[in-house]
């Protein structure tokens, strides 16, 4: 596929899983243009001038950038059959591919596909294996979900994906919409099962599957659902936090506000490493276990790869610091189910402090089909004085069922005792959470698949810096 050049049209250019492919087939020769309805909608301005910068076209979304038929569009399953670039491909007689069809041909075209999978974690997971494999001149291909600090410089702002020369190619790899079968990896990480998107036994087939068609596996010895699959995999090894029979595990955890330091052991030869890591909670140690896993399955020595850790800087918006103004915190999180919701209150719970929590919903479906499990996950894991503010789901337009909303969340928290408020608008929440905050709370703004939240939570602070 690579020695020909070819023609791609990207439907909804910026969102996190387009923009580093974007720049993975521009790096490779290829011409690459787009669309997005945030362009059109006049957002996130400065995402598209990089996209610009790296000589990718930009087109308004209304079918205009589509003008022959060797042009490849490839769009998001999410993409209705009316967007009129669809329209226009269809008119052309254009080939179309999902953007998991193209992103599992780069994959599996690797000498050494190495896919990351799971409900949680796996952004971090592939930026810290993107990481141990560059910091030992591996030079990997990389494609991530979230930008990855080590590789964002002032010119690179949303180095989201890497560029190599090396045999390996390195991604996450979504379950959500099932696309995950599409890809044959070498090394296959899963990190957890739990519901999100699916149903558990649909789950269990695609990660099952997945496994199985993987050279060797890594698994996470903590997470009875992923160890049920372990007689899918040809073979495997495994990591653990808690059990002391895993391949890989962790002594002396000490948690710091933004961070955590361990001793990482490989029980296979006996070797131990001291680790700093610069991301907190003990859900990043497990993490931190399964690159140093997975890295060492493409032979890179344990040491080097421990040695690696203490230099990663984390993702973006993964429990990122925003600053501190008048004894009040400010973190951005990217937490949206309840498995990372639970993840990223329980690492604040390690310190004390009131969590002042505003939570933005991606989409009116999830709440739907998780009610009972974020109103637990919330209820289970504030404590009594922490207060949650939810603005509706974020909606850009689109059919979708809007039937359960904020309200429905909030009302099931406060009957389990906890403080939960839902307003109509995120600048209510923003308002609300100023007249709040008080000298030594920690203010969370939580939420996916919306870049405006990092500003939100900038502007936040800024706020506070006014008085």
């Amino acid at each position: 596929m690579m020695g020909e050049k070819r023609q791609y049209f990207l439907c909804g250019v910026g969102g996190s899983g387009m923009l580093p492919l974007a720049l993975i087939l521009k790096a490779r020769g290829h011409a690459v243009a787009g669309s997005d309805r945030a362009l059109d909608q006049g957002r996130t301005g400065a995402k598209f001038d990089f996209l610009r910068a790296r000589g990718v076209g930009l087109h308004p979304q209304d079918g205009s950038g589509l003008v022959n038929e060797s042009q490849i569009l490839v769009a998001s399953a999410a993409v209705e059959e009316t967007v009129p670039d669809v329209q226009a491909a269809i008119r052309l007689g254009a080939r179309r591919m999902s953007r998991a069809d193209l992103l599992a041909e780069l994959f599996n075209a690797a000498a050494r596909p190495i896919g990351v999978a799971g409900t949680s974690g796996k952004s971090t997971t592939t930026a810290m294996i993107a990481w141990i494999l560059h910091a030992a001149g591996a030079d990997p291909t990389v494609m991530n979900g979230a930008v990855m600090k080590n590789f964002a410089t002032k010119d690179t702002l949303f180095a989201s994906a890497l560029v190599g020369a090396g045999e390996a190619f390195v991604s996450e790899l979504d379950e959500s919409d099932g696309t995950i079968a599409l890809y044959r990896p070498k090394i296959a990480v899963l990190n957890n099962i739990s519901l999100d998107h699916k149903s558990m036994d649909e789950l269990c087939i695609l990660f099952g599957d997945f496994l199985a068609r993987a050279d060797i596996a890594i698994l996470n010895r903590d997470n009875d659902e992923a160890m049920r699959l372990a007689t899918r995999a040809k073979d495997f090894l495994t990591y653990s936090i808690e059990a002391g029979d895993a391949d890989f595990g962790a002594e002396t955890i000490t948690p710091a506000p933004f961070g955590v330091s361990f001793i990482a052991i490989d029980r296979r030869s006996g070797e131990k490493a001291s680790i700093d890591l610069k991301a907190p909670g003990r859900h990043n140690v497990s993490n931190a276990l399964a690159a140093i896993a997975a890295a060492t399955a493409a032979g890179v020595p344990f040491s080097v790869a421990a040695g690696a850790l203490s230099q990663f800087e984390g993702v973006k918006r993964r429990f990122e610091f925003v600053g501190a103004a008048e004894d009040i915190t400010v973190i951005d999180d990217f937490a949206h189910n309840p498995d990372k919701i639970a993840a990223t209150l329980t690492t604040l719970h390690d310190f004390p402090g009131r969590l002042l929590i505003m939570f933005q919903p991606h989409g009116f479906g999830p709440l739907k089909k998780m009610k009972a499990e974020f109103i637990d996950c919330f209820a289970a894991n504030m404590a009594d004085g922490d207060i949650l503010l939810m603005p509706e789901p974020v909606y850009f337009g689109g059919t979708v069922d809007r039937s359960v909303g904020s309200e429905a969340i909030a009302a099931g928290v406060r009957s389990k005792g906890k403080n939960a408020q839902a307003l109509e608008t995120r600048d209510a929440c923003g308002e609300r959470l100023l007249e709040l905050a008080q000298a030594g709370d920690r203010i969370v703004v939580m939420g996916a698949r919306d870049d405006t939240l990092s500003q939100f939570a900038a502007d936040i602070l800024k706020e506070i810096r006014r008085g």
